[in-house]
């Protein structure tokens, strides 16, 4: 069988720079409403994101209906960000979607055949690893056959319990989150990642299912001119970069 080679196009990095550089936590937006083929292609990047052995543990509510933003704005504490923002899009991690994924893993294979490696990872490896079993007890048993095999080489330490697949779940689904706020960067528009809203309200206003976490919820919307509140600084590089 031919490996498979794709070749990275050519990348103009100061436009990306651009796009990084311009991402910035917007707290009042315009009336513009946010074109739906947007929203639609940068959910489509979002996506794209790396995630864990693509499980892709994510979902997104695109809150669009007045009535309803109205409702989650109040939720996020009627921030500035979420009352004038067009759209508000919750992103979701889920931890126990990797049931049904592992099994779309095979059904969307995209080549002819699927390795069987790959095949045997997701119907048989994958049911075991991310399962942390009634009460967590398989977890507990996964987590104490680690430490012994541990002992002479290297093996994976987790997912064990409930507490870090919810973890797992989130790590994925905030780098997707981050495609996504990018994405609206480069279309010209802007965003604020809340995590100040309340739990319990905005979980009932969704009917998000007992595995879900939200991750964040999202204001999207044409940046107002008076939509940053102040300059923007990060700590100096040397107090978090450890060359080795």
């Amino acid at each position: 069988m031919t490996a498979y080679r794709e070749l990275a196009p050519e990348i103009d990095v100061n436009e990306f720079r651009k796009v990084v550089e311009s991402r910035r936590s917007v707290r009042r937006f315009t009336d513009e409403e946010v074109p739906l083929a947007v929203i639609d292609d940068c959910l489509d990047m979002a996506m794209l994101a790396p995630n864990s052995s693509n499980m892709q543990p994510w979902e997104f509510y695109v809150v669009r209906s007045p009535e309803l933003k109205k409702k989650l704005a109040y939720a996020c504490l009627n921030q500035n960000a979420a009352k004038t923002a067009n759209v508000l899009i919750p992103v979701i991690a889920r931890t126990t979607t990797w049931k049904k994924n592992a099994a779309r893993n095979i059904e969307y294979w995209p080549e002819a055949t699927m390795p069987k490696i790959v095949k045997t990872y997701y119907s048989k490896v994958a049911p075991i690893h991310y399962n942390a079993g009634p009460f967590g007890l398989l977890g507990l048993a996964k987590k104490a056959a680690g430490l012994v095999a541990g002992i002479k080489r290297p093996v994976p330490r987790g997912p064990y319990s409930i507490a870090e697949m919810q973890a797992w779940a989130v790590k994925s689904t905030a780098l997707a989150a981050e495609n996504l706020m990018l994405g609206f960067r480069a279309h010209g528009y802007d965003t604020c990642p809340m995590e100040g809203f309340d739990d319990h309200r905005a979980r009932k206003l969704l009917n998000l299912p007992s595995d879900a976490i939200i991750t964040m919820i999202l204001a999207v919307g044409r940046r107002a001119e008076d939509g940053i509140y102040h300059r923007r600084y990060r700590f100096p590089r040397e107090g978090f970069v450890h060359y080795l």
